[in-house]
């Protein structure tokens, strides 16, 4: 008698389930955070410090040395809330799977943040209680926006001098336009820290200094001064959610009692349609506030369950939009959001289940490559350690072992699932350097490293010169170059000379102009006759609209046929500017005229006649040189800021503002980025090694005159 198969049961139920993010500027405690978490949730059994180089989700060896994050690294762990006496919570008693990705801060990692969220349902944003909102911190606000993820804010360091949790808040509601309610309010703060004000129980959680590291707390009644905040903040809470909450809107006009867990719930309900951010104050460090702040995860932030279900396209007509419903018996579908060459298991490819379930040994199928592949082996990830699943259910993050013609952003699915999901977004790099292999072993090794790199990293692109023949890779800074030189030595045992880092500068024009474009090849000359004739306008679009193309070509100008080849044409003359060969951006072409021979017209005539067309246009539109512009923030103590405010005027900068925080201040400002190279051991000098900074590109403008000479010179082009 054959057995019947039965379906694997999934560990712990949907709505138990959290994918979360934790993300902020650099050096806010992210990663610290996370190891505290990890702690708690009985996943480790001591905790490794940043400054150790010892956490567990910092595993690169250049994370350990350098004391930040590279690459977000993906952790599951448990957690349960426990019932306490008087105390409500949402959810208690059972076991909450929390699926975590601690993402890098520094800016020129900015592609792990970005496809991160993308396959997030929820994210802890930490800010730093003394230097509030910072720069890195609004680039990751707006990511998430964009992605629509609902968030909890941790204001972290606590126990830092200058901290200021209520002027944290006021910096979130004021830069970030966020609409926060305080749920967990500090209990002192500096070297008096004690605990949290809970502000919807109206209780103290003091936090004890003992040898389990803030393991364990005590409730207690709040005292007047305490309870008259905890009053102020819970009045502002429920002024919140009822207006945002019909449930609670329509209790409250009406005058009839809310409970705390009818709040909590509204809460809930507020927080996952992104209209209200709970916030909550405490030190990672110091090991207090952060099981309180697990409690506000699983209490308000989604399950899959809680989120819309993902949208997609249909890979046979992409203007038909196909949902994809969050279960375990639909249609296998998930996002392939990062690749990682593992030292032990070769390319491992991160992936989001949205719907259905994989099994080892399924086949899988990928709509951009239009080919099937089995799933070899399953994992699930505990930062550098691996740990092999049969299964993987909706709503679960794992990777997969095996596949070989997978790119970040692909979707994987059941072949007849008929979806195509959106792949994140990443920006272009804007710095560039080329890298030599010393020998004959480096340069076979090295065409294998960056193959492999630029695999896993979007943002990181490698390219050929074609006039030298050098190897170009191009990324988001110096520091993001930096590492991948590193990890092409350790990784893949390359020894490579490296060029001086190169700005990827642009060109554009300024005005309307018209290009009158005709290539002729007579048969007696070459053998074989050849006519091509193009008339179009180039105009300016707006800074980011890239470059758009127009046809407005009348029927007995040419035929229909050749527009592709004209196209391609207009695309391949705006690879190489004329002011100093840079690609051209922000041009719209419109198309407008032209002629054709009924022998001799064909594809090659009529893209060589649109390059002469683009080439005469930008010649009379005014063409310029834009150059990267970087938004710089610096925080050094009082008496340096001259010094610095003097460099950066220097360096051709504009500073924005200048804000005090105490003892500190903050200079923004916005440098071209070919100003601030070697600037990380310049700012240390001018400060003797006390202040900091950081910086993400901002927009392109035009080089001065003078400068555009010197880099047509070195170039050897010109106008």
């Amino acid at each position: 008698m054959s057995k019947v198969a039965t379906a694997p049961k999934r560990p712990v139920p949907l709505e138990r389930t959290r994918n979360i993010g934790i993300a902020a500027h650099i050096d806010a405690g992210k990663t610290t955070l996370t190891e505290r978490i990890l702690f708690y949730t009985g996943m480790i059994h001591r905790i490794g410090e940043v400054h150790d180089g010892a956490t567990t989700t910092d595993h690169m060896e250049q994370e350990r040395e350098r004391g930040i994050t590279i690459t977000s690294a993906a952790v599951t762990c448990q957690w349960m809330q426990q019932k306490e006496t008087g105390v409500t919570k949402l959810f208690t008693g059972d076991n909450q799977r929390i699926n975590i990705i601690d993402t890098p801060g520094h800016v020129d990692f900015t592609a792990e943040v970005e496809r991160s969220l993308r396959v997030l349902d929820g994210a802890i944003v930490v800010f730093c209680g003394v230097a509030g909102v910072q720069p890195q911190s609004e680039t990751v606000w707006r990511q998430a926006t964009t992605y629509k993820v609902p968030r909890v804010v941790f204001v972290n360091k606590m126990d830092r001098v200058g901290a200021d949790f209520d002027a944290t808040v006021r910096e979130v509601r004021e830069k970030l336009g966020a609409r926060t309610v305080r749920i967990l309010i500090p209990i002192g703060s500096e070297d008096t820290l004690r605990g949290q004000i809970d502000v919807l129980n109206k209780k103290a959680v003091l936090y004890k200094d003992d040898d389990i590291l803030g393991s364990t707390y005590d409730l207690a009644e709040l005292n007047d001064n305490q309870l008259a905040i905890a009053e102020e903040a819970y009045a502002e809470l429920l002024e919140a959610v009822a207006d945002v909450d019909e449930e609670v809107g329509e209790k409250f006009l009406l005058e009839e009692p809310i409970t705390v867990a009818d709040l909590k719930a509204g809460l809930r309900r507020a927080t996952i349609a992104n209209d209200l951010v709970p916030i909550a104050g405490g030190s990672a460090f110091k090991n207090k506030g952060v099981q309180y702040l697990l409690d506000a995860v699983v209490d308000y932030l989604p399950s899959p369950l809680d989120i819309p279900p993902a949208q997609g396209v249909d890979p046979k007509n992409e203007e038909t939009t196909v949902k994809v419903e969050t279960s375990d018996e639909a249609k296998f579908c998930a996002l392939a959001f990062k690749l990682w060459a593992d030292k032990f298991f070769g390319k491992l490819v991160f992936f989001r289940v949205y719907s259905g379930t994989v099994s080892k040994g399924d086949m899988i199928y990928n709509p951009r490559t239009q080919q099937k592949e089995r799933v070899g082996r399953l994992i699930q990830v505990q930062a550098d350690k691996h740990e092999e699943i049969d299964t993987c259910f909706a709503g679960d993050i794992a990777a997969l072992v095996g596949l070989t013609e997978v790119q970040t952003g692909d979707t994987l699915c059941h072949q007849q699932a008929g979806v195509l999901l959106e792949p994140p977004n990443f920006p272009e790099p804007v710095i560039s350097m080329a890298v030599e292999p010393r020998t004959k072993a480096d340069s076979d090794r090295m065409v294998v490293g960056l193959d492999r790199l630029s695999d896993e990293d979007p943002t990181f692109i490698v390219k050929t010169d074609e006039e030298t023949g050098q190897t170009i890779i191009a990324g988001m800074g110096e520091l993001h170059l930096e590492v991948i030189i590193d990890r092409l030595k350790r990784e893949f045992g390359v020894q490579a000379n490296v060029g001086k880092p190169q700005i990827s500068y642009r060109e554009t024009i300024t005005r309307a102009a018209k290009g009158d474009g005709k290539f002729i090849r007579d048969a007696a000359l070459s053998g074989k006759a050849a006519y091509g004739h193009v008339i179009l306008e180039l105009s300016p679009n707006e800074q980011g609209q890239g470059v758009t193309t127009e046809d407005a070509v009348s029927a007995s100008a040419f035929p229909r046929e050749f527009m592709p080849a004209v196209l391609r044409g207009v695309e391949e003359a705006l690879t190489n500017g004329l002011v100093a060969g840079f690609p051209v951006v922000d041009v719209h072409a419109k198309i407008v005229d032209g002629s054709f021979h009924e022998v001799d017209s064909n594809d090659n005539a009529f893209k060589i006649a649109a390059i002469f067309a683009v080439k005469e246009a930008i010649k009379s539109a005014a063409p310029v040189l834009l150059e990267p512009i970087m938004a710089v923030q610096i925080a050094t103590p009082d008496e340096f800021q001259g010094d610095i405010m003097g460099d950066l005027n220097r360096r051709r900068g504009q500073v924005q503002e200048v804000e005090s925080k105490g003892q500190v201040a903050n200079i923004s400002a916005t440098v071209p980025l070919s100003e601030m190279f070697g600037y990380s051991t310049d700012v240390r000098t001018l400060s003797s090694g006390r202040a900091s900074y950081s910086m993400e590109p901002k927009c392109f403008e035009e080089v001065p005159r003078n400068v555009v000479e010197k880099l047509v010179a070195e170039r050897g082009g010109g106008y």
